[in-house]
């Protein structure tokens, strides 16, 4: 029979397991990993559109340019083809630790919501089994994340943020806010990991042991 068990360090656990997976996500996929030196569009003065300086962004696939003759809008899109394409070897390797990460904090979020009815799997705690594939996909966010600055002496990083650039130096670039939701994200990922164990003993406590015998099929707990 499956029993729905709520309880407050439970849910917490499921909502930052989902959060952590989106930020992670959504800082992966976003060009704003860099920020470039500042550029101003001549085409755009002539064609009477407002010309004021904009900061062109260098994620680990994609950027941020303002294209065009009338220089209106900035278009983002990948720079890199193919995987070949990106940068530089170093975020190459960065975006297969990172990817692997993401992927594993995927999956713990999809466990994490049928752990409200589903609390062990072949006699071993979903909690503890998804606590340790979240502590491994710390791990590998945070190798990812080490290896992308040393990334920053390519020919790419060095047409945003001058020839100065080298690696762990951005010379005139300055970090986007991607860049710090991913490191946000991997230390609420360890957060996570933590979290699980406290999770496994609030929902495995005398209290909701006695609900259970009582027959109830829902069960929240503070």
């Amino acid at each position: 029979m499956c029993h729905v068990i709520v309880t407050c360090r439970s849910m917490l656990w499921t909502l930052l397991s989902i959060l952590v997976a989106f930020a992670e996500l959504i800082a992966f996929m976003s060009p704003d990993w860099l920020l470039g030196v500042p550029r101003s569009d001549s085409n755009a003065s002539r064609a009477g559109v407002d010309s004021g300086e904009y900061r062109p962004s260098l994620g680990l696939y994609s950027r941020c340019l303002r294209i065009g003759r009338r220089g209106v809008g900035v278009s983002c899109g990948p720079y890199a083809g193919t995987f070949g394409e990106v940068a530089s070897g170093f975020w190459q390797a960065a975006m297969l630790f990172l990817a692997a990460g993401t992927l594993v904090l995927g999956v713990v979020a999809c466990i994490s919501i049928f752990s409200l009815c589903f609390q062990s799997i072949l006699k071993k705690s979903l909690f503890n089994i998804c606590g340790l594939l979240q502590a491994i996909a710390g791990l590998l966010l945070m190798v990812g994340l080490m290896l992308y600055p040393a990334g920053w002496g390519s020919e790419k990083v060095k047409s945003y943020c001058s020839s100065g650039a080298l690696p762990f130096r951005p010379a005139l670039c300055s970090l986007g806010w991607a860049f710090y939701t991913a490191i946000g994200g991997t230390l609420a990922t360890f957060l996570c990991a933590v979290l699980s164990a406290q999770a496994e003993i609030a929902t495995s406590s005398d209290k909701v042991q006695e609900e259970i015998e009582e027959g109830k099929s829902l069960i929240c707990l503070l």
